[in-house]
């Protein structure tokens, strides 16, 4: 195969003795949690744009993704194509390579259109989430510099041209293409993908239309000339408090952890239903970039999460993947469970079945509720990724040979080609098993926040270590736990407390659907512990009492909750992170009543 590079491979095979060696891949001298996994296959020197050109030209025929609620399809061929087509429309209204072309939309087919059109264009991809407002929106613009913006049409019950008018005064009495805002004075281009026509914006298929034959053959000789270290999307951190960072991914980094998640998660000809967002690293690396090195087909099931809709397009198309976080697997479940119950569901699922989860570990309720559920009388596998923004998405993953055990037990095993090590607060490398902040450091960090060297380097140092800010877990042979956020961390009484252990061992009572642990004011003990619970569908009531019965024999005396409120919803970032400071807010709220 090409994907690793075929030559690189063949002189590999040859000294057996290096083959041997490559295999004996992780590297540690003391009984200090420092690893270095130099991995198997070689990391390659190719670009975004490189990445589907290869893939096009071998697997050409191959449907790269469906869009069910669309009832659209597009093989990898025709992705390259009309990439190309609009790299070209972008060129030509004067883009320049190192500009930032930003795309305001749900999950729509047009998407990775824009995203490899970008790419294939040497320019910079913001990937903006579709659920922004404007004071969000116009933030990121600013931040960034967008100089051409693509939208949908509408998102839910929103017409984003309305917002547009807020963000841009005076858009519809401008030319298009000539865009002019002393807010944001970077942009010039606004795109919306529709057939209908709007003041002072272009239509996206009328600058596809722009560009003769020449201009098109021309984006693919010029792929040779775009550096794969550059630069070429910015994601903004959902932060849980302030604005969100916006952090640059470079096309090597995104590229080659994109292939290694997808050799671990055996992405290979797979069919993968689709549920996160495409703006995420979620959506891009794991999903996207995993697939297309892999020639996989990704099913998009609605433009916004909807279970069952995804239930619906995992049956129509034969998905054999599904990926999604926690939250979502639950969903799926209880769907499932509730249908059957009521006699409305004759499930026809593949007999072998992968559940990719992220974001938070896979409860052991959840993983026996989906071998139970989803199966189609085959195998279900269940793997885990974990990362961040910051790392190009992945650090670690399960492995295709990974028992139960470490599914439940780990966010994974090491990834290729990186470092790792957990330290203490003044930076020393702690033993093995010992938690501490883990660290890593490899082809896939991040270049920097964007224009933002303070931020930077408080969490990448010069010798290129990132601080993930999670409290960790190594162990000798590669697996890591995450115990919790760093800025989570509860004092009770001097007792140091990560909220995620406590929420673990919550989420498997039966009763409950979600739970989250913060700390509270405590006159006494400096802070006490609060529960916030979110009970199953089926169940009316829980008291403290119960909870705290849950817990005895599975947590220490001071690691169980003090107080208890049952919430119907938790409030959340636009990117579904849970915001605890606002749980803070709420339980001093009740208690000053």
């Amino acid at each position: 195969s090409d994907l690793f590079g075929g030559r690189s491979l063949g002189i590999f095979a040859k000294n057996k003795l290096f083959v041997a060696s490559v295999l004996l891949r992780l590297k540690h001298t003391s009984n200090l949690s420092y690893l270095h996994n130099i991995g198997k296959y070689p990391l390659v020197n190719r670009t975004i744009g490189q990445e589907l050109g290869r893939v096009a030209s071998e697997y050409g025929d191959r449907d790269a993704f469906v869009a069910v609620q669309e009832n659209k399809k597009i093989t990898y061929d025709q992705l390259r194509v009309q990439a190309d087509r609009l790299a070209a429309g972008f060129l030509s209204l004067g883009l320049q390579k190192g500009d930032r072309v930003g795309l305001w939309a749900p999950n729509v087919l047009s998407w990775p259109i824009v995203f490899f059109a970008a790419a294939r264009a040497g320019l910079i991809f913001v990937a903006l989430n579709p659920a922004y407002e404007v004071p969000e929106m116009t933030y990121c613009l600013q931040k960034v510099g967008v100089k051409a913006l693509v939208t949908s049409k509408s998102f839910r019950n929103k017409l984003y041209y309305d917002d547009l008018l807020k963000i841009l005064p005076g858009l519809q009495t401008t030319t298009p293409g000539q865009s002019s805002s002393e807010t944001i004075p970077s942009l010039t281009h606004v795109i919306v993908d529709s057939e209908e026509n709007y003041s002072g914006v272009l239509r996206l298929n009328d600058v596809m239309s722009l560009v003769s034959g020449e201009q098109i053959n021309e984006i693919d000789i010029s792929q040779c000339i775009i550096n794969p270290d550059s630069g070429c999307n910015i994601q903004f951190t959902s932060g849980t408090t302030g604005n969100p960072k916006a952090a640059l991914l470079n096309h090597f980094s995104i590229i080659n952890n994109g292939i290694h998640i997808g050799e671990n998660l055996e992405f290979h000809s797979k069919k993968i239903c689709m549920q996160v967002p495409f703006f995420h690293v979620y959506g891009i690396v794991i999903t996207m970039l995993a697939s297309l090195s892999h020639h996989a087909t990704i099913v998009i099931p609605s433009t916004t999460y909807n279970p069952e809709k995804s239930l619906r397009a995992i049956e129509q198309e034969k998905c054999n993947i599904i990926n999604g976080t926690p939250t979502m697997h639950v969903d799926l479940v209880n769907l499932v469970k509730k249908k059957k119950k009521q006699r409305e569901l004759k499930l026809n699922l593949q007999a072998d079945i992968t559940i990719i989860s992220g974001g938070s570990l896979c409860p052991p309720q959840l993983l026996r509720d989906m071998k139970s559920e989803l199966g189609g009388g085959g195998v279900v596998k269940v793997k885990n990724v974990y990362g961040l923004t910051e790392d190009s998405a992945v650090s670690f993953n399960t492995l295709p040979t990974d028992g139960e055990d470490k599914i439940l037990e780990t966010v994974g095993h090491m990834q290729d080609h990186i470092e790792a090590k957990v330290t203490d607060t003044e930076g020393n490398i702690v033993p093995f098993g010992v938690p501490g902040e883990l660290c890593v450091r490899g082809y896939f960090t991040m270049l920097g926040y964007w224009e933002d060297e303070t931020k930077t380097n408080e969490v990448l140092g010069k010798d290129r270590w990132l601080k993930t800010g999670d409290q960790f877990i190594l162990h000798p042979d590669g697996y890591g736990q995450v115990v919790g956020r760093l800025k989570d961390m509860i004092i009770r009484g001097g007792e140091n407390i990560f909220p995620k252990e406590i929420e673990n061992v919550l989420v498997t009572c039966p009763q409950i659907a979600e739970a989250y642990v913060v700390g509270v004011p405590d006159e006494r003990l400096g802070e006490e512990l609060c529960a916030f619970i979110k009970l199953r569908d089926n169940i009316e009531t829980m008291s403290l009492e119960d909870i705290q019965g849950f817990c005895r024999g599975k947590l220490s005396y001071f690691k169980i909750p003090r107080y208890m409120q049952i919430v119907k919803e938790f409030p959340k970032t636009t990117s579904g992170k849970v915001q605890k400071f606002k749980l803070q807010e709420q339980f001093r709220n009740k208690k000053d009543t």
